[in-house]
């Protein structure tokens, strides 16, 4: 099979590889669409430790069922389907209880480190659990189906920042995570929705997704304009969707007193904290780690256009220029939010 293939920092190239053999509880999808996510351009040049060459990337995917191991009876040939990027094991403690992504075993696909190696869906084919699989409905073109394992992860951050429908909330970053956490937001319930960040250009994107409120502002210019437009109260939640220094102190000072700040985004691995401001304010700090049976929820709000993911489709391009639209996205071209690439014959993707 063909496959785009890190072979070593920084460089991708098609590969011509043996097709994998779905084992007893696996299955096997021909691959239609698969997203390049941040982690994957962050893995690039071997700055994350997580994609160790050489190695297929690739786990915003869906596709077509190809074949099934013998264990293997939920789905057939021919059905269309997406899956999870994480693999867990299904036995643990955290497993059992819904954690699925605190998995103690847990694995992602097309993810090479230390500790495991699972080959992506850059490629024709990809094997995976049948746990992890699920049946896509009849109107959702693979394209957008490989966006659906970013609109978990947003869902997810919402539901552990315990929305209960009214808060206010505040996006910082308006990437696209930020831009599907946007989304979700107003799904969940939220009633006002503001976003920030310093490029003007994702701003009108988040304008176009439902933001309430846009803002050209960072450091100590947005908590200044936050306390404005909230009399010095600060919103119930900020959901930080970028990870640096000044983004998560800049979170911390826009939330009131008792409120939540949602940590999303983890572009850099460690940030200063203002202890003093958290804890005498009370302040909520909450992770969110990948989905946890976000999936079918993600699958229903995409299909009824409850949350659009077409808008951020910045490209659907054949899999032979994968090292072309790697390059674009690291150099950080303005106005590139996702692009996503194909093995199949140009116009399938949208079937």
């Amino acid at each position: 099979m063909k496959a785009l293939l890190l072979s070593e920092y920084k460089q991708l190239e098609m590969a011509d590889l043996p097709a994998p053999v779905p084992g007893e509880d696996e299955v096997l999808i021909r691959v239609a669409a698969c997203g390049i996510c941040g982690s994957d351009v962050h893995g690039y040049d071997g700055g994350s430790g997580r994609r160790i060459p050489p190695v297929v990337m690739g786990h915003e995917a869906s596709g077509v069922i190809a074949a099934t191991g013998s264990n293997a009876g939920k789905f057939q040939p021919g059905d269309r389907v997406t899956f999870d990027s994480t693999v867990y094991c299904g036995h643990c403690d955290y497993c059992r209880s819904g954690d699925i992504n605190l998995c103690e075993s847990r694995e992602v696909i097309g993810v090479s480190c230390a500790d495991f190696r699972r080959a992506g869906a850059f490629a024709e084919y990809v094997v995976v659990p049948e746990r992890i699989v699920y049946r896509l409905p009849d109107g959702m073109s693979f394209a957008e189906a490989a966006m659906l394992e970013a609109v978990s992860v947003a869902l997810h951050a919402l539901r552990v920042s315990d929305v209960k429908g009214g808060e206010t909330a505040l996006v910082i970053g308006a990437g696209m995570i930020g831009l599907l956490t946007l989304q979700a937001a107003r799904a969940a319930g939220c009633s006002q929705v503001l976003v920030a960040d310093v490029d003007a250009s994702r701003l009108k994107m988040a304008e176009a997704a439902g933001a309430d409120t846009t803002l050209l502002a960072s450091g100590t210019d947005l908590p200044a304009e936050i306390l404005k437009r909230t009399a010095g109260r600060g919103v119930d939640l900020v959901l930080e969707a970028v990870g640096r220094d000044e983004t998560v102190a800049g979170a911390i000072d826009c939330v009131r007193r008792g409120g939540t700040v949602t940590l999303i985004g983890n572009i850099t691995p460690e940030v200063r904290l203002p202890l003093q401001k958290v804890v005498s304010r009370q302040i909520r700090l909450q992770g969110s780690a990948a989905s946890a049976g976000e999936y079918p929820q993600a699958i229903e709000l995409v299909s009824t256009g409850k949350i659009k993911v077409q808008p951020l489709i910045t490209a659907v391009a054949p899999l032979e220029e994968g090292p072309l639209w790697f390059s674009r996205l690291y150099s950080h071209e303005p106005n590139l939010m996702k692009v996503v690439l194909s093995p199949l014959p140009a116009g399938e993707v949208h079937a």
